[in-house]
């Protein structure tokens, strides 16, 4: 049993959490996707940099949301939650199709990012743009659960 990134959208962060977290407290998971275990500390910033031929803003990366860790520095449950920069939701949501097979090859070569075959990243990115361009559209925000 592995790490799994679930990558979905959401309006804001007490949305986010509530598709995460049922009434009783206990995990629900998400309907999101899982983008080929690609880690929002280690590969995503890379897929940015790929899709943008820039490296993100320094400083630039995902912000804890769940749980608050004002109140539990680690997770104990084996799940967190991270809101994306809107910056990141906007370079995934501007790749063209074109560049989709790119950044494929790119992703595959990546250590980090997790794919059974090319086909496979090819997908996942273009999912993951997909997703990236209706968070974008709708005004929402992307969120990374990540589950240990």
């Amino acid at each position: 049993m592995g790490v799994s990134h679930e990558y979905f959208l959401a309006g804001d962060r007490g949305t986010a959490v509530d598709q995460v977290i049922g009434p009783d407290g206990e995990r629900l998971g998400v309907d999101g996707l899982d983008v080929g275990g690609i880690d929002p500390h280690l590969a995503l910033d890379r897929l940015i940099a790929f899709a943008t031929g820039a490296p993100p803003a320094r400083g630039t990366k995902p912000e804890p949301v769940w749980p608050d860790p004002d109140e539990v520095p680690h997770s104990d449950g084996g799940a967190f939650l991270e809101e994306l920069p809107d910056a990141w939701r906007d370079a995934l949501a501007d790749v063209v199709e074109d560049a989709v097979p790119m950044l494929a090859l790119q992703a595959c070569d990546m250590d980090d990012a997790h794919f059974a075959d090319y086909l496979h990243a090819e997908d996942s990115i273009r999912r993951f743009v997909g997703l990236a361009h209706r968070a974008r559209t709708e005004g929402a925000h992307l969120y990374c659960l990540t589950s240990l």
